[in-house]
């Protein structure tokens, strides 16, 4: 009965997606702060960027931006009056950060009709899609959200994960990318037995090594790796066997029950934060 209700009960919610943005065209409308952003946001993604903005009153941050990432932005110094100013063709995501909400609604109500995905900053009714508060390291990236309900929020929840990561997880997660695609080379195929048994064994390194001792892997200790582990018998060899200095233990840890209980405050204060910003009275 409790599925059934879970079941019932959702919605209301957003979705999450990793969108792949390599070799697209990205227009972004407008030079100011917002813009900037957005212009550090989707330099991440391998897209080629356009900013159509005025050069009178452009970020720092974005004239930097555009001045160093000749590769991969396109800079039109034009003020935007109208949609008509703008070359859609070709386009595959529109991102407006203008202080005229008119001129965003004429953007978005365009890009609506020719089906390219837009975002007006600041009018989240407009916008096809959200920005969320990020934290990235390396390949990892994990995106926060209230869906509206406290945007600080979320960047607050992103602090507190962060701090709690030990540092080594995007050096880590390289590095297995690295000892995978190893691994490929000496089974490859797509799916059946060999594909099951990567995964299988591969699966088993992450979960029997510390994330600090993949992160110190190289070349060399991925070869023995794959020599002692993978080519005899498919086991998991130790990570101090392939002489992988272990951090010494200091003979103290915080205890289950204070952890439990500082994560359980954390999480209620996040929620009656989150309520008391939601239900704030209007003046």
């Amino acid at each position: 009965m409790a599925d059934d209700q879970k079941i019932q009960s959702l919605g209301g919610g957003s979705l999450l997606i990793a969108w792949q943005l390599k070799g697209k065209r990205v227009l972004i409308v407008g030079g100011g702060e917002v813009a900037s952003q957005r212009i550090k946001s989707i330099l991440h993604t391998d897209a080629l960027i356009i900013v159509v903005a005025p050069s009178k009153g452009l970020h720092p941050q974005a004239k930097k931006f555009i001045e160093l990432r000749k590769d991969r932005i396109t800079y039109v110094d034009h003020t935007v009056q109208t949609v008509e100013d703008l070359e859609l063709d070709g386009i595959h995501m529109v991102l407006t950060a203008l202080d005229e909400h008119s001129l965003s609604h004429e953007i978005v109500s365009v890009c609506r009709s020719i089906r390219i995905p837009v975002n007006a900053a600041d009018i989240p009714d407009l916008c096809d899609f959200h920005f969320n508060a990020q934290m990235r390291d390396g390949p990892l990236q994990i995106a926060f959200s209230t869906n509206g309900n406290g945007p600080r929020m979320a960047a607050l929840v992103r602090n507190r994960v962060q701090n709690a990561l030990s540092g080594h997880e995007g050096e880590a997660i390289t590095k297995v990318g690295i000892l995978r695609n190893k691994l490929k080379g000496r089974a490859p195929g797509v799916g059946g037995k060999v594909g099951k048994e990567r995964m299988q064994w591969m699966t088993g390194v992450c979960n029997a090594w510390e994330m600090e001792d993949l992160a110190k892997l190289d070349e060399t200790m991925m070869d023995n790796l794959l020599d002692e582990g993978w080519e005899k018998g498919r086991y998991i060899p130790a990570a101090k066997d392939l002489g992988i200095k272990q951090k010494k233990n200091l003979g103290w840890a915080v205890p289950q029950h204070v952890a439990v209980h500082t994560t359980a405050a954390f999480v209620l204060g996040v929620i009656t934060a989150t309520v008391l910003l939601t239900f704030r009275p209007r003046h």
